[in-house]
């Protein structure tokens, strides 16, 4: 009773939050109601006995992408008049791409089949002493380790293809030159300072840069030929 009563509560709040995602005006309320929504879906996910897919919801999606998000939306500086000009201008095409894909929608679920042993199936626990997290490493690692591999490399491709395309190599840009700043004559040095003085008492000195030390050298050359 009490898990039932917690399911509903559970899935109203996702699903108000889920609509508030989209309806929100504001982009920073919009990801804080995605948040929301990943908070109770991961309580779904504890009802349902996924304790491990609920810490991986609450972990990876809330603090990571989730948090993203916001620091992204609050760094953007959005023009929101501008932003309901576009969205009236493209509001009958999105109604039409959005229609499309609703009738897609309906022509799956009017076809779908599901399989006899599904209800079966479903809410199944796991077998004896084997956890939530085990009986998954073994359909990933064991049973479909070469598609979870495939998958992997997948998306190292398209990582690599992604630092590709956006590395530019501009000319005038000043890069760290760490050889030069490690093997640089007169950097460190060495003093005795007596116990007790302070910065004021005997002073900070700074090695000399080479464009200071090219107008001593040129004046000693100079005196030398008079």
């Amino acid at each position: 009773m009490i898990a039932t009563l917690a399911f509903y509560v559970f899935a109203a709040i996702l699903i108000a939050s889920a609509v508030m995602v989209v309806t929100s005006r504001n982009p920073v309320h919009s990801v804080l109601f995605l948040i929301l929504a990943f908070f109770n879906a991961a309580a779904l996910f504890l009802i349902a006995g996924a304790e491990f897919l609920a810490m991986i919801l609450v972990i990876v999606y809330v603090g990571a992408v989730a948090v993203l998000f916001l620091f992204v939306v609050m760094m953007l500086d959005i023009d929101f008049a501008q932003l309901r000009e576009g969205f009236q201008r493209y509001a009958p095409l999105g109604a039409i791409i959005g229609g499309i894909l609703l009738l897609e929608l309906f022509m799956v679920l009017a076809t779908w089949r599901f399989a006899p042993e599904a209800a079966a199936l479903r809410m199944n626990p796991n077998p004896p002493g084997v956890t939530n997290a085990e009986a998954l490493g073994r359909i990933l690692y064991t049973d479909n380790i070469f598609l979870f591999q495939g998958a992997g490399l997948i998306l190292l491709v398209a990582m690599i293809g992604a630092i590709v395309l956006t590395l530019r190599d501009r000319p005038g840009t000043r890069r760290q030159d760490i050889a030069a700043q490690v093997s640089r004559a007169g950097s460190v040095s060495v003093r005795s300072v007596p116990q007790g003085a302070g910065l004021k008492e005997i002073g900070i000195l700074r090695p000399p840069s080479p464009e200071e030390e090219k107008p001593k050298q040129v004046e000693h050359h100079h005196g030398g030929h008079h």
